[in-house]
């Protein structure tokens, strides 16, 4: 049998004008199941609309059970919106890998290396796999190669082409494909040399 808990998130909102908007909130896991962070955008209306918090990060969630969060907005005039969210089927989306690294290794050929996103605690029972996107310009036309998934942090790509800049992005992905990819990680640039280093 599942079990239920309720949190309770307070949105405090001032609204000159139309209290009927409704936040649109959004949760992930970025460390299945330990971490989950919900956020909702400030709207671009006019009047301004103030937001004393605008995330929330919730701790320890055990799997296999139901959370409610209880999200409220309370408008300037007095009114409130509550929405509630149910977090069992929370999107599992890890961070974006970290500490990229692209060096030449031999003639036409790149090593590509990075670390698993420090979020994701529990490598050993969950483990992570990777996509890599690579990118160049061919005659001022934009290329772009889509590999893996890559269940190890290091991949070495062959055949690219001497002189060319490409640009390096590596995603996270649960090993079973539970939820989204990562956001790419930081873009790395490399030239690849025309002779061997």
């Amino acid at each position: 049998m599942f079990g239920s808990v309720c949190g309770t998130v307070t949105l405090l909102m001032c609204v000159l004008g139309d209290p009927s908007s409704i936040p649109m909130v959004h949760c992930w896991c970025a460390s299945y199941p330990n971490l989950t962070l919900c956020s909702w955008p400030e709207p671009a209306l006019s009047p301004p609309t103030h937001y004393i918090l605008w995330h929330c990060h919730l701790p320890n969630l055990k799997l296999l059970t139901d959370y409610i969060i209880n999200v409220t907005a309370v408008h300037s005039g007095g009114s409130k919106i509550i929405l509630s969210l149910s977090l069992f089927r929370c999107t599992v989306k890890p961070d974006p890998p970290v500490d990229v690294r692209v060096s030449p290794h031999n003639i036409r050929n790149l090593l590509v290396e990075w670390s698993p996103p420090p979020t994701w605690a529990n490598l050993d029972i969950f483990p992570l796999k990777y996509q890599i996107m690579y990118q160049w310009e061919n005659r001022g036309t934009p290329k772009f190669v889509s590999l893996g998934p890559f269940e190890n942090t290091r991949v070495e790509l062959r055949g690219l082409t001497p002189g060319k800049v490409y640009q390096f992005q590596v995603c996270a992905k649960e090993l079973l494909g539970l939820g989204e990819c990562s956001n790419w990680s930081s873009p790395v640039n490399i030239t690849i040399p025309r002779r061997k280093p």
